[in-house]
């Protein structure tokens, strides 16, 4: 990498660093201020429970609940922290008269964006490692309200009557979130009119091995009667197979937690569901979208980098305020339609292919605009 490159680079990343650290920062505030009340609520709730005081207690409840959040804002913030470091960076350049010295040196425009590209494709394998290493692990924090903040658990919920993939009626008195356990379990299994034909019963059951292992399990086939007309002792049951596990269970309580989930996690509930007589088609298809999807919006992030490129590679001097303004629309437009892309059903299309209909849009539109550089 030559000197000039190394500039290029230092000078785009600094610029991303310091946007993307003020945008998280004001993030923060505005969170804080608007809600300060509750936080100071929570803190008194804190001392009460534990010493302290309070107002520490209120900062560390905020700073608790918003810490794993930023690694979630950093994969949100990414597209439009690139957009504005690559126009701040450019700007810069073309105040310091510095892209003329390059092109009386010999160097085209073309080949000055070389180092910003790169960097941007970086920063966007860094986005990769955080979304499926970093936010999979905080994924129990990341659905937290502010009355949990200061709390590392999920809780303890009650699972109401529902469905799992062979159409067998699930309850569970209390589940334990944390600890993946159960208490109260009631299963009922129907034939094709809906009839129950068997019933699933348990104290408690806990997960492991890819099953609930069950305690003090029993299962009654109501389908079978003895001589005298009566049912016949239930028979004992150690475990209970269904797609319901803890990750769905979390998945039902807590909207969004599918999409904090890794690409290896999705294939793992993918072949689950895959394997059941009826494969909910559904959620199959969100699960797909939602793993595709990241990746669409990764790329119409750089592609809205390159398509911005042209508004401030020039050759000279000229007002970087009307450019910017200029390029505003575009940039927030191409990142929009791959937010839209990666949770919008498009009729025709599967759902890997769905995602990436904006960045195929945008590809020939970036193209055009980088050929029509003067440089």
């Amino acid at each position: 990498m030559s000197i000039l490159d190394r500039y290029i680079a230092r000078q785009f990343l600094s610029n991303f660093v310091m946007l993307l650290g003020g945008l998280l920062v004001i993030i923060l505030v505005i969170d804080f201020s608007l809600n300060f009340d509750e936080y100071v609520e929570i803190g008194s709730k804190l001392t009460k429970e534990s010493g302290g005081i309070s107002a520490l207690r209120a900062v560390g409840a905020f700073w608790d609940l918003w810490w794993p959040r930023l690694f979630q804002l950093f994969g949100f913030l990414m597209g439009l922290g690139m957009v504005a470091a690559m126009g701040f960076t450019c700007a810069q350049f073309v105040k310091n008269r510095e892209l003329i010295a390059m092109l009386s040196g010999g160097i085209s425009l073309h080949r000055a964006a070389r180092p910003i590209i790169v960097c941007a494709i970086l920063l966007t394998g860094l986005q990769v490692i955080n979304r499926e290493v970093i936010v999979p692990r905080l994924s129990p924090l990341l659905v937290r309200d502010k009355k949990q903040a200061g709390s590392k658990n999920l809780g303890v919920i009650s699972q109401p009557l529902c469905t799992d993939g062979n159409g067998r009626l699930f309850y569970a008195r209390s589940v334990n979130l944390d600890t993946n356990t159960i208490e109260g379990l009631y299963v009922w299994e129907r034939d094709a009119a809906g009839l129950m034909t068997r019933r699933i019963t348990a104290d408690s059951a806990s997960f492991s091995d890819g099953a609930w292992q069950l305690t003090h399990g029993q299962v009654t086939d109501r389908r079978a009667t003895l001589a005298n007309g009566r049912q016949p002792a239930p028979d004992p049951v150690a475990r209970f197979e269904t797609d319901l596990d803890p990750t769905a269970l979390r998945m039902r309580r807590f909207e969004g937690y599918s999409h904090n989930l890794s690409c290896a996690q999705i294939n793992e509930l993918l072949e689950r569901f895959e394997k059941l007589p009826e494969p909910p088609e559904r959620r199959i298809n969100d699960l797909i979208r939602t793993k595709w999807g990241r990746f669409g919006l990764m790329a119409t992030n750089l592609l809205a980098l390159v398509l911005c490129m042209p508004f401030f590679l020039r050759r000279e001097p000229a007002n970087m305020v009307v450019q910017t303004l200029s390029a505003a629309p575009v940039a927030l437009t191409a990142i929009g339609l791959g937010f839209i892309g990666a949770v919008t059903t498009i009729p025709g299309l599967s759902p890997q292919m769905s995602v990436f209909v904006p960045a195929l849009v945008i590809i020939p539109l970036a193209i055009a605009a980088v050929s029509n550089v003067r440089t």
